[in-house]
């Protein structure tokens, strides 16, 4: 059990927290998080923090603005319980796709919402995969940035896949995706798509050979699905023999989920950054890998003052 360290979680991710609490040997600290009858959140931490080393593991997903309120507010009753210093475990990132003006008159949310967690009283966050990884540079905090890709890598290799080609489903994953075909010997294929409005995407064609193969679409997230369902159709109809897919953050939201399961897909590979019990229960098909080990031993290395990009060597 590393020296000082205090773990805490919000509502977010519970079973996550639990499982990065049983790899380091720490018990949770006991908080309490809950709502007047209003729903204003009201946060209590019932044990003594002072001089820790504290992390709060609270991914900001749906419902992202209840969530970012919880841990904003877990951090400002840290900071006013005189803790030595509180790193922000965000292992999905909310607002993350809102990283730029891309029309006149909108806000950066992921700018605000950064700004937010450090006038909170964050002195260090720890993420997993963010949507852009230029986000880091919103922070005047250090930030620990992890990938999932060796978590999903493990899955793959066991599946012993022949002919693979590992897919972007646009042309923005392409670095992602063959840094995967790299460390797996596969092939890399790209499918060209428009997005005609947010969360809806046309299918245009696939660039590469994916006849006869077992293809892999990769991707950062997947949020309603669309995109990744129509690349797996476009794919199959160039002749893919097998069709799969793989995200670090299964958001699954709106029609997601009945989409997956109308689909060519065989299997959708994720990761556990965003609870994903409930829809496990109504889609067979998703293959969940944790990420808890590779949270525990960056939260070990953060406490030890060690390397942590030395993970990904």
């Amino acid at each position: 059990m590393p020296d000082g360290i205090k773990l805490l979680t919000g509502n977010a991710n519970r079973p996550l927290a639990v499982k990065v609490s049983e790899h380091l040997g720490i018990p949770l600290t006991d908080t309490t998080v809950t709502r007047f009858s209003d729903g204003e959140i009201m946060v209590q931490i019932n044990e003594n923090i002072r001089g820790a080393d504290v992390f709060v593991i609270q991914p900001t997903c749906t419902p992202v603005n209840q969530n970012i309120m919880e841990l904003l507010l877990l951090i400002d009753a840290l900071k006013r319980a005189s803790a030595q210093r509180i790193t922000a475990v965000i292992p999905y990132y909310g607002y993350a796709r809102q990283d730029r003006k891309v029309q006149p008159r909108v806000p950066i949310s992921s700018k605000l919402v950064a700004d937010l967690l450090t006038a909170a009283g964050t002195n260090r966050v720890l993420t997993i995969d963010l949507h852009a990884a230029q986000i880091q540079g919103f922070f005047n905090i250090p930030v620990d940035h992890l990938y999932a890709a060796p978590v999903l890598l493990d899955y793959i290799k066991k599946c012993k896949f022949e002919n693979l080609v590992i897919v972007s489903p646009d042309a923005g994953g392409v670095e992602r995706a063959r840094a995967f075909a790299k460390r797996l010997d596969a092939s890399l294929a790209i499918v060209d798509k428009r997005r005609e409005a947010a969360n809806i995407s046309k299918v245009m064609h696939v660039i590469g050979d994916v006849k006869g193969k077992d293809v892999i679409i990769l991707d950062d997230m997947i949020d309603t699905a669309g995109t990744t369902t129509q690349a797996a159709q476009a794919l199959k109809d160039s002749g893919a023999e097998r069709v799969l897919a793989a995200c670090s953050h299964a958001v699954l939201s709106g029609p997601a989920i009945e989409r997956i399961n109308n689909s060519v897909l065989e299997e959708v590979i994720v990761t556990d950054t965003i609870p994903m019990d409930d829809k496990m229960n109504v889609c067979g098909k998703l293959k969940v890998q944790s990420v808890s080990p590779l949270l525990s031993e960056a939260i070990k290395r953060i406490n030890e003052e060690t390397s942590v990009s030395s993970l990904f060597v």
